[in-house]
């Protein structure tokens, strides 16, 4: 299928449906490591809310899940589960990710991508005793019922609010360092994150990232460097579309830096309400593209694309896409950056 952009110069949505990938299982819960278990005590039902305080497993499930992740998780998460190679499943800060998120992230997080080396190959039941594993060493309390791997019933089971310290904001002195001007107009920060990672993450639309690619397969070389195969021979393609929003969602903020300019000169209009708007919208759209990335479901980013457009769409309405230009400036680039 040909590829086709919207007029923000990234990949339209296509119509149509496309497969659903299934993704992995175990446990290294890192960026995303969201929502942890739930089950029920007496019994918990769909809508009836509740917290891992309540009781929401058995210490029976916690020790198969003990078992499964000394075979599959341990060398990744440590013993203790205090982190190694991955990052810890345990303690303040661990909890402190997950604020008052529904277990269902954790469970899909270690079914979907767990473990790295040898995704997809955990149950969703191996996935909710592994849960119930770490709620049992971060010493919350069993219940009488185990944790049900239903979906529904997980979203209602949240994490307690955590006391965790937040990072020192950035001085004034510091900001007012040479190393913290920007170096670049927002042309070339866009040209150089925003693009590229964008249209990687619309080229999910028309292509599976986790379809086999076959023995010794290699990029493409006759285009010559491919974005979207970038890193193809080194990290499996759902990697690369998790780096593409991750990089979107946290160089967002770059989109403020104070003194930026514009390729035509002008002041980058940091200090615009709507400019700061859209700059929340376009992290917020980044993020439901890394979470649906995180399915590793094709469909589910491909529906993801369309905040994400409609973000970049917003922005270039008003700063970007200027009529009136001339044989010499077709696009009226020395426009652009005034609303």
């Amino acid at each position: 299928m040909s590829s086709c952009f919207n007029r923000c110069g990234h990949r339209a949505r296509r119509a149509g449906s496309f497969g659903i990938l299934s993704g992995c299982g175990a446990v290294a819960v890192a960026l995303f490591v969201y929502t942890l278990i739930g089950s029920f005590s007496p019994a918990v039902h769909a809508g009836q809310s509740r917290t891992v305080t309540d009781g929401v497993y058995t210490d029976a499930q916690a020790t198969r899940g003990q078992a499964i992740f000394k075979e599959r998780c341990v060398a990744c998460h440590g013993a203790t589960l205090a982190g190694g190679l991955g990052p810890p499943l345990m303690g303040a800060d661990f909890i402190g990710g997950f604020d008052k998120q529904g277990l269902s992230e954790l469970v899909n997080k270690i079914q979907n991508t767990m473990p790295q080396d040898d995704p997809g190959t955990l149950t969703r039941q191996q996935a909710a005793d592994i849960v119930a594993y770490i709620l049992q060493v971060n010493k919350f309390p069993a219940g009488r019922a185990e944790l049900s791997a239903d979906e529904a019933v997980l979203k209602q089971i949240t994490w307690p609010v955590a006391n965790v310290a937040q990072p020192k904001p950035v001085t004034a002195t510091a900001a007012q360092t040479p190393s913290s001007r920007p170096l670049g107009n927002l042309a070339q920060v866009m040209r150089g994150i925003f693009f590229p990672s964008s249209n990687l993450i619309f080229n999910v639309q028309t292509h599976d990232p986790g379809a086999p690619k076959g023995a010794g397969y290699e990029p493409p070389t006759n285009a010559g460097f491919s974005w979207v195969d970038w890193g193809a021979g080194i990290y499996s393609g759902w990697d690369l579309v998790d780096y593409a929003a991750v990089s979107l969602a946290d160089a967002t903020p770059l989109l403020l830096t104070p003194g930026r300019r514009c390729e035509n000169g002008k002041p980058v209009p940091v200090e615009r309400a709507d400019w700061v708007q859209y700059t929340a919208d376009l992290v917020e759209a980044a993020r439901a593209a890394y979470k649906a990335s995180q399915s590793r479901n094709q469909e589910a980013v491909s529906d993801a694309t369309n905040q994400l457009a409609e973000a970049c769409l917003n922005c270039h309405r008003v700063y970007r896409d200027k009529p009136g230009g001339t044989r010499g400036d077709p696009s009226n680039k020395a426009a652009r950056c005034v609303p």
